[in-house]
């Protein structure tokens, strides 16, 4: 039987500074595959090649990876200073329509690090440049040196509304993550409800309230070691069956299209 199909969606980058690529990280494949078991494919997040029209009728749902470049600070209302480092325009054009898009019409999307910001500056919310330069706040960023399994430790915990739908999903109202990321959200969005904060403050964990499908986003990334962590892997297996839910839904209409 064919598995459900997970777009992840990709970044651009420049290998050795001069060869075009879109790359989405082996991480995020194996968890897509392993424990949300879909097929993941890699979406090329450029409207030069790709519509959201196209990617909503060929995918099943959607992962919204993390990386480098961050959503463009027009978006929000705000000009872009040295802080906001790097961008990537042509995803911000596929993936801000694409979670609206979802997000009426139930079609389950996973929000990770820069995806969950994404999630938060498409429903009309804005983002921190930089969260260790606030007051009070630590630094988040991924550790500059050591290996993958040092810069992917777990190291704050996330603390969660009690009762609310990441309590329930983890079955403990505090978790530990790892931290990854530079900006975060400053204003959440119209229905962005935080379900889950860390010690400083910083939101970790979202929802859109009142959608009809799948809308959870986090700011660490539960790619790393999606299959044994205890954390990682309830969301994984949870966005998995939303995915099916919605494919088995859409078949029949998909045969009689195809026909």
């Amino acid at each position: 039987m064919t598995r459900p199909v997970v777009g992840i969606i990709g970044n651009q980058y420049l290998i050795n500074d001069q060869y075009p690529a879109h790359a989405g990280g082996t991480m995020n494949s194996e968890a897509i595959s392993g424990v949300s078991g879909c097929m993941p494919i890699l979406v090329p997040a450029d409207p030069r090649f790709v519509s959201v029209d196209e990617l909503l009728n060929i995918c099943d749902g959607f992962l919204l990876t993390g990386g480098r470049p961050n959503v463009h600070p027009e978006h929000y209302g705000e000009v872009a200073t040295d802080a906001h480092g790097e961008f990537d325009r042509a995803r911000d054009a596929i993936t801000l329509p694409l979670v609206r898009a979802c997000v009426e019409s139930g079609q389950p999307f996973f929000g990770i690090c820069r995806g969950f910001q994404e999630v938060n500056v498409a429903m009309g919310g804005s983002l921190y440049p930089e969260i260790r330069d606030l007051p009070g706040r630590d630094n988040h960023r991924m550790p500059p040196d050591g290996t993958l399994e040092e810069k992917f430790a777990l190291r704050h915990v996330v603390t969660f509304s009690e009762g609310g739908v990441f309590h329930e999903l983890m079955g403990s109202q505090k978790v530990m993550t790892n931290t990854l990321h530079g900006q975060g959200i400053k204003r959440a969005g119209t229905r962005v409800e935080v379900d889950g904060h860390a010690p400083d403050g910083t939101p970790e964990a979202i929802y859109i309230k009142d959608a009809p499908g799948f809308t959870l986003s986090v700011q660490w990334h539960p790619e790393w070691d999606a299959a044994n962590d205890p954390v990682s892997r309830p969301l994984f297996e949870a966005f998995g069956s939303a995915v099916r839910a919605w494919a088995e839904e859409r078949r029949p209409q998909r045969v009689l299209r195809s026909a």
